[in-house]
């Protein structure tokens, strides 16, 4: 029993040393120690085989190399120990003189921006906003706003429609007439969103971006559309900008204007940007027609009304110097790393 005991002593104190894994380490505590199957526990099972009268003796060796072989492990275990910690510190290491790793973060995108400016605008004219729904009827889009029944816009080359009365909408105009249903005059409303029209090219997309506006009340007239949408010119572009109207057509407004603005490039000298005129067009409006106010049970022998309709897409180009509508929409992290520095 003595020798055996030495034995498994020379072991331990071969086997057991710093340099062991943590997972060495614990095999050979499993092996040594284990009150199942470890060797030392093993050693008071062949106590039945020393005679009675010499059993206290080795009974006091044993428990004397157990906790001798205790002690060993866990010094081994205190030094893993350190070893782990001070690996994981020197892992964990800050050299504060090294300059600080700088995270991008995000930004609005231009169009966002943009559309924020307009409404930031008109919010301080008093008007609220109206969100409308994105698939609309036939008669929201169309048949309110006066919209022939034979006008182009009502073909299917220009409008997706998923049923013969349900389609995606092409304006936001929609919103103007489920507000004027909903609320009696006076009305100021901006009603902004996406809408979809069957038309790609360099200046166009199938889904774009629109903000309507609308003023019911008693004596409206085209002074006072002038009077806002200069305003919106100047805030949008610079102080210097002016603003004309242009005769022009639209089903649900009589009289209607196209409205220009002075060329952001050039200043209004002529430029490739405004074709050597000077002048930019930007939006369409005009007075509500009467038939669109009587379709929402608004007399228009009392109330009148003007309605305009931006183009954010468009503003937006026009105020970044954007050449190509596609740009908004490639999502290419250098572009829009550009707006973010323009913007702040």
């Amino acid at each position: 029993m003595k020798q055996k005991i030495e034995q498994l002593r020379a072991q331990i104190s071969a086997e057991l040393t710093a340099g062991l894994s943590r997972e060495e380490f614990k095999k050979l505590r499993e092996k040594y120690l284990s009150n199942k199957a470890g060797e030392i526990p093993n050693l008071m099972k062949e106590m039945r085989n020393v005679p009675k009268e010499e059993r206290p003796e080795f009974g006091k060796i044993i428990n004397e190399f157990k906790v001798w072989a205790e002690g060993r492990f866990d010094e081994i275990d205190a030094s893993l120990k350190a070893a782990e910690l001070a690996g994981k510190n020197a892992s964990e290491a800050v050299d504060i003189t090294m300059p600080a790793v700088k995270n991008d973060t995000g930004s609005l995108h231009p169009t966002t921006l943009v559309r924020h400016e307009i409404i930031n605008i008109f919010a301080n004219m008093g008007f609220d906003v109206f969100d409308g729904p994105e698939i609309e009827t036939d008669y929201y889009n169309f048949t309110a706003l006066n919209v022939p029944s034979d006008h182009p816009a009502r073909a299917e080359q220009d409008t997706f429609y998923i049923t013969e009365q349900i389609l995606l909408r092409t304006q936001t105009s929609p919103g103007q007439i489920r507000t004027m249903e909903a609320n009696k005059p006076p009305i100021k409303v901006l009603s902004p969103g996406r809408v979809f029209r069957s038309d790609d090219d360099a200046t166009h997309t199938p889904m774009f971006h629109q903000m309507e506006g609308l003023v019911v009340d008693k004596n409206i007239s085209v002074c006072d559309l002038y009077g806002m949408l200069d305003l919106l010119a100047k805030e949008i572009f610079t102080a210097d900008t002016k603003t004309r109207l242009r005769p022009s057509y639209f089903p649900f407004t009589e009289p209607s204007v196209e409205v220009d603005v002075t060329c952001c490039e050039c200043g209004g000298k002529g430029c490739r940007l405004c074709k050597g005129t000077g002048w930019i067009e930007v939006l369409g409006g005009g007075i509500v027609n009467r038939k669109v106010l009587e379709n929402c049970n608004i007399d228009p022998d009392v109330y009148s009304g003007l309605a305009f309709g931006i183009g954010i897409d468009r503003i937006t180009m026009l105020k970044y110097g954007i050449n190509n509508i596609h740009i908004l929409f490639d999502n290419d992290i250098r572009t829009l790393k550009q707006f973010k520095q323009q913007n702040r």
